[in-house]
Order: C-alpha cells, then structure tokens, then sequence
C-alpha cells in the first residue's frame, strides 16, 4: 500500500487554534516524582503532580515550535509573542501559593534584543488579581518584566523559545534533594484560557487522512507528557481506527513509597499514581468519544531503580535481569507471588478505568518472559522464588547457546509452565475484575523467543499451557527481524507458532514497527509498510503500527488503499509469433543542455531502458490480423498490459541460450537475508525481470543448484533458509517483457494489408515495481 515519509506540511489542509490552546501544553518533571496534563474543557487544562523530595520542580510548558504532533497536523513555529496578551483563571491546591517565593513562575527562554540567549523569570502573583490560590492573571507579553517584585527588567518578547510555569510542593525546599516527610499531592487549573492581540492565532495543520485499515499503538511512557486529546487528535487525523493498544509502560504508573533513602513501588493508598490515573482517564473519554476501543497492555516489566530487589528475575551467578535501557527496566519473577500480585492489581486499577469510561475490557499481556542475558545467553530462571518453585535446586544452565542435556531442556519446560501459570493468573484476574467480560490478548516477540542461536528458549518463553485457546488472541511482533531484513526467520516463526500454538489466522494480530533512531527512517519505514501488507496477505485482520511517536516524528503517513475498477495487468502472453521483421527499441530519456559556448550537459534520468517494439510485421494472414483485433479489444486498448516474449532477448544465458542455474548474479548471502531479485545484467546495467518464465526458473547457492526457494510475485526468490554469508546467489531463467498496447486505437487500412503492406502496431514496455 502507498506510504510518504511527510518530513512538513506543503498545502495539505490547515485550520487556525488558539495560540495556548490547552491541548498542546506539556508537562516535564525529575524522577521519581510523577505529574501529568489534562484538557477539561475548550479553554482550560488540569495538572497532576506527586512530590517526593524538596527540592522537586515540575514545569507546565509551552513550546513555540511544535515538535510531538505529526507535520501534518503540527501548529506553525511562532517566537514572536510582541503585543500578544495572554490570559486565564489560576486555580492550584498542595503547590506553593502564587504569593510567597518559589511560587509559580513564569521561565521564559528565548533570546534577547542582540540574539544572546536568556531566561527571564516572570512571577505570576505581579501580574494577578485575587487570591495566592484562585487568581486571574493577565500576562501582556510586551510590558512583562522579570524579577521577585515589579519594576523589574524587561523581558525581550521577540524570540521566545519555549516558556514554562513552574510547580513545587508545600514543604519546597530549592536545590535539596532530603526527602519531604510525606508525599505531597499537588493540582493546578488553568481556566478560561484567551489569547489577544497580534498573532494570537496559531495555523495548524488539519488533515484528516481517510480509514485505511491499520490500527495504532501508544505507550504512558512515551506520551505522559501530553494531553491525551492531543495524542487522539494525531491517531484520528492519521487514518487509524478501531483499536489502539496503549503499554501502560514500566515507569510512570506506579506509586511509590520511601525505604532506606529509596523508593519503591507500592500499593499504599492505591495501585497507580494519582496523575497516572487522571490522564488515562481522560485518554480513555477522549477515545471512547471519538469511537476508538483501548487494548490494556501490561507488561513483566518494572523501572529497576524502584523495583523491589526480590521481585527481579536473576541468572545462576545472582545478577539481576536487566534490559539494555538506560536508565535499565528489571524483568519481574513469574514465581514470586507479590511480584505477579502486584501485576495483577495494577491490571484491575487499569479494567476500573475502561468500565467507569463505558469501554469494553481488552487486556494485552505484553511480552512476558524469562530474560537471556545478551552477553552471555544465561537464562534468569534462579532468583529465590524461581528456585524454590523449580525444586530447590535447579540445575545450572550456563548459556542458552550451548547444548542443553535432558536434565536442562526439563528445567526450561518446568519453567514454562511457571511462566504460562502466571499469565493465565494474570488474565482471571482481569476477566474477575471485569465480571468475566474481557478479551485477553498474549504479546509474544519472536526474535527473542525464537532465536536460532538460542534454540530451546522457547520452551521457557512459549510454553504449551499458552495453546489456543488459553486467551483470545495472540498477538506477534517481530521488528528486530523486520527491519534487520530476516525474512526466511519471520517467515519460520509465523509457520512455527501456528503449529505450536495453534492460534487460527482470524486470532492473531501483528504488531509492526518500530523505529527507534530517526537516522533508520528512510530504510525501516518502507518494510514496515511492506510487512502490515504481508500481514493483510496472510489474513490477519488486526493490525498495529507500534508506536504513534515514531509515527509522529518521521511523519509516516499510511494511505488508503485504492480502488481498481480493472487489472492493470493481464498475465497472458501476445497471442501470434514475432518473426524477425519485429522491430524492437531500447531508449532511454536524457535531459541535454547546450550551453552559450557550445559545450553539452547531459543527465541521465533513467537508470534503466525502457522497451519499444512494433510487432505489426509479424502478421501474415487476415486470420492473425483477426486475432490482433480481439486481443487488443481485450486489453481496452492501452489499459492492461499482457507478457511479450523479445524474439531478440529472452533468456538470461546470453541473448536467446538455454538457461542455467548460474546465467546470473543476485548478490551473496548475509546468512539474514532470505530474498532476492530476478536480474539480468547488461555489463553494469542491472534489469529487473518481474516476468520470467516460471517453467524454466533454476536457482544456485555456492553454484549448487537448489529447490529449497519458491517464488513470489514481481520477480523474487524467496529461499527456505537465508543462504550462509558469502555464498554467491544465482539463478537462470527464459522471461518475458511486461507490455502494453501505446495508442488507444489501431489503424488497420485493409486496401494496404491486402497488398501486402503490413500494420503498425506499437507496444511501450511497462515499469513494475520490483
């Protein structure tokens, strides 16, 4: 399906905000303290905030430049605020009051007359009429002046970066990281947000890409920092509907209480932090009103610095399991009880929230596992609670790489059943909680689980009590592969967990994505495209594209498939035989300017020729002239395109020579790729061939012919296993030219036909994409 990387906006649709419409304020804030943003009305926004230490500062954000929307849905870039007055009602309970020091301000960044950057301190109280704690504050951009008490220095309002309003708890304490004796809760509104004056008005794009089947995933982690109408705003605009599978994540939604200078997470006065909770119920009205269905996701995973240290999951030699995040997440034991409790209570708080919104019950367990260590390949299967549950003593297995004896493949199969009993634990938990109405949905990640380098991890990590129909659907994903261009072990793992698991196509979901350095974005974004195509092929009706913000910063646009009201290409060859009074043209296009003096520039703007042939010479009798007529009527003229076989060039030995397996080179194997395409070579020119000869197709590996491959439309070899790195591919072939008729209409004089004269009948190559 068609895709653009939409790097800006160029014309497509915009609207006109606000400036400072509440939707597109963020929030930042230091660990472990924890706050979030909420729209409550057109004009105004809630901040939720959770202080643990004094000297803890949340910052209330307004950026000139939009970074986090889609480009084609992102405000314009404006840092002039000159005459601009900004207005709103300041409501705020548990911060510091608007009247005593450190209470909000206002930090606005930018640069000063000359262009050296500054930062101006605005305090709020001198610009508010009312109370420390319910004030209307009028902020007139061009008479603002920093400083405790006014007059004060002026502030320069010209170029204006990003501007924030500060938020500390009772008890602040600048610059001190003590603890506060007791977690402090702290709210604040704005309300009646207005903005007046010059450029008070922001343009912002406002496409609205139509529904083109996929659907999307968010994660808290990834998006606690904006409002919740503002991520829908991205998702619906984009084209995606139906569900969006949202990861609850693995450090922001926990509360925590203090032990020894740490903290750590807790069930203590709840499950899930106050400003965790706020927003996903705001996320959860604003996707219930614009008809999207929410998949919980919940994982094994756990921010390490506040996991308790029991809970962790940990290999023979005592070391935790710790991912390569930084900082690093810690895998929790499937064995220890309060660790799976834990899971199972925070998965309830979350069913609360979709049955308070009105929501169905979708529930993602989402990638549980025993942790490998990548170095070693050590599985962690011995903290404590593994160990006693595994028979006190286990035996030690050193790496997953090396040969495991029965003793071990036993252990790993015991350890699965842990890891399936947890999950299936997990999953009546949330159907409990949701009066036995929920769908439970399994998130399994292949290349870990599959490694061929690790070849019995999945006994541990896909374990048979995961069989159909333990939950309602499975879900796969698979990127590492994907994007790494892994397809014969893609391929492998689909076959391999529909005969192990069993799952039918109409019960398992994909997952594809994601991309996490911008600097892979031109080269990941085309395959994952591909692959939500290929999931589409092999009948898997629900479709993810993991996540919205590398959607939002690359600008991937997925487009609606089209309609095609005929085939473009009928797969039939030109009915009558070319003799050698065929006339056939290669020709390329070169763009040639002459310069004043005489001298040429010349470009070539195709890689590639592209094919003439006039096959009128051919036809010798009234009867093929009548086999030409109905052929041509059967094409609609120009409209579909059929197969010529080139009497001139048609095999790949030679010109018109027998093919062998080793006419060609494809390329050498990487021991990861596993397709490759049809060429043939004209010294360095490469031509694709998209129609070969299916019959007369032999392929080699290191010059051995092999039938371990099959092929797959537009002119691919797709082998079983991907060839060992360094091994030459080849392969021979007869193939035809993909053509079409050049003119919508055939001129036949049949005075002239009958004296021998015969017809033009041109036919122009066609491109296909390869």
């Amino acid at each position: 399906m068609a895709f653009w990387l939409a790097r800006e906006r160029r014309g497509q649709h915009s609207d006109y905000i606000q400036r400072f419409d509440p939707r597109f304020w963020t929030v930042n804030f230091p660990r472990p303290m924890m706050a979030s943003v909420v729209t409550t009305a057109a004009d105004a926004l809630r901040v939720e905030c959770e202080f643990h230490h004094e000297g803890e500062l949340a910052g209330l954000i307004w950026d000139s430049e939009d970074t986090l929307d889609h480009p084609l849905l992102a405000y314009e870039t404006q840092r002039d605020y000159a005459h601009c007055v900004l207005r709103f009602r300041w409501r705020s309970g548990g911060l510091l009051a608007l009247d005593v020091p450190h209470g909000p301000t206002l930090t606005i960044e930018g640069r000063d007359a000359a262009g050296n950057p500054r930062a101006w301190y605005v305090r709020l109280w001198n610009y508010a009429s009312g109370s420390p704690t319910d004030a209307r504050i009028e902020l007139p951009f061009s008479a603002l002046e920093s400083g405790y008490s006014l007059p004060g220095e002026a502030i320069h309002p010209a170029d204006i970066d990003r501007m924030f309003i500060s938020l500390v708890p009772q008890g602040y304490v600048e610059g001190s990281t003590a603890q506060l004796p007791a977690r402090v809760d702290g709210w604040a509104e704005m309300s009646a947000i207005s903005c007046e004056g010059e450029r008070a008005s922001l343009d912002i794009g406002d496409v609205l890409v139509p529904a083109h089947g996929e659907q999307i995933a968010t994660a808290y982690d990834d998006s606690f920092n904006q409002t919740p109408a503002r991520l829908i705003r991205n998702i619906e605009g984009l084209g995606y509907r139906g569900r969006v599978v949202h990861y609850v994540g693995m450090s922001h939604y926990f509360r925590l209480e203090p032990l020894g200078g740490e903290h750590y997470v807790s069930l203590a006065g709840g499950a899930i932090n106050r400003p965790c909770e706020a927003w996903h119920r705001a996320y959860a009205a604003a996707a219930r009103d614009h008809g999207f269905d929410l998949v919980w996701s919940l994982s094994y995973e756990l921010f390490d610095a506040h996991c308790w240290n029991d809970w962790k999951q940990r290999a023979h030699d005592g070391s935790p399991a710790l991912t390569g995040w930084e900082p690093p997440s810690a895998l929790l034991s499937p064995a220890h009880s309060g660790a799976m409790g834990y899971l199972q209570q925070i998965a309830r708080a979350f069913v609360e929230i979709a049955l308070d919104a009105g929501m169905p019950v979708l529930f993602q367990i989402g990638e549980p596992w025993w942790w490998t260590v990548p170095q070693t390949g050590a599985p962690c299967l011995y903290d404590a609670s593994a160990q006693a549950a595994l028979g006190g003593d286990p035996v030690e297995i050193a790496s997953l790489r090396d040969p495991l004896d029965a003793a071990q493949t036993a252990l790993l199969d015991a350890a699965g059943d842990l890891l399936a009993n947890s999950t299936l634990a997990l999953a009546s938990a949330v159907r409990d909680a949701a009066g036995g109405n929920a769908e439970i949905m399994l998130l399994t990640f292949t290349p870990t689980v599959l490694d061929p380098a690790t070849p019995e991890a999945w006994r541990a990590n896909m374990p048979v009590g995961w069989r159909y129909p333990a939950f309602d659907r499975l879900q796969l994903e698979d990127y590492d592969w994907l994007v790494g261009g892994a397809d014969a072990a893609r391929r492998h793992a689909y076959n391999w967990v529909e005969r192990h698991l069993a799952y039918p196509a109409a019960a398992t979901d994909y997952l594809s994505g994601f991309v996490l350095d911008p600097a892979d974005s031109d080269a990941s974004w085309p395959l994952i495209d591909e692959a939500l195509d290929k999931a589409r092929e092999r009948s898997v009706s629900q479709r993810f594209v993991w996540a919205l913000p590398q959607v939002a910063r690359d600008g991937y646009t997925r487009q609606p498939p089209g309609e095609d009201v005929m085939t473009p290409f009928d797969d039939v060859a030109y009915p009558l035989a070319l003799g050698r009074d065929a006339a056939a043209s290669p020709e390329f296009s070169t763009s040639v300017a002459v310069t004043a003096s005489g001298y040429e520039h010349r470009n070539a703007l195709w890689s590639d020729a592209r094919m003439r042939y006039d096959v009128g010479p051919g036809i010798r009798s009234e009867k093929e002239l009548g086999t030409l007529l109905a052929f041509f009527r059967a094409r609609y003229g120009p409209a579909r395109g059929f197969r010529l076989r080139d009497p001139f060039d048609f095999s790949s030995n030679g010109m018109t020579g027998a093919p062998t397996a080793t006419d060609q080179p494809l390329g050498n194997g990487d021991g990861i790729a596993s397709r490759y395409r049809l060429v043939k070579t004209y010294g360095e020119q490469l031509r694709a061939i998209t129609r070969p000869d299916l019959a007369t197709l032999v392929v080699a590996v290191g010059g051995v012919p092999t039938a371990a491959w099959t092929y797959e439309t537009g002119g691919w070899i797709v082998f079983d296993t991907a060839p060992a790195n360094g091994a030459p591919i080849t392969a021979g072939f007869l193939f035809d030219v993909p053509v079409r008729f050049a003119e919508d209409r055939l001129d036949v004089s049949g005075l002239s036909f009958a004296a021998g004269e015969a017809p033009s009948v041109p036919l122009i190559e066609i491109r296909e994409a390869a």
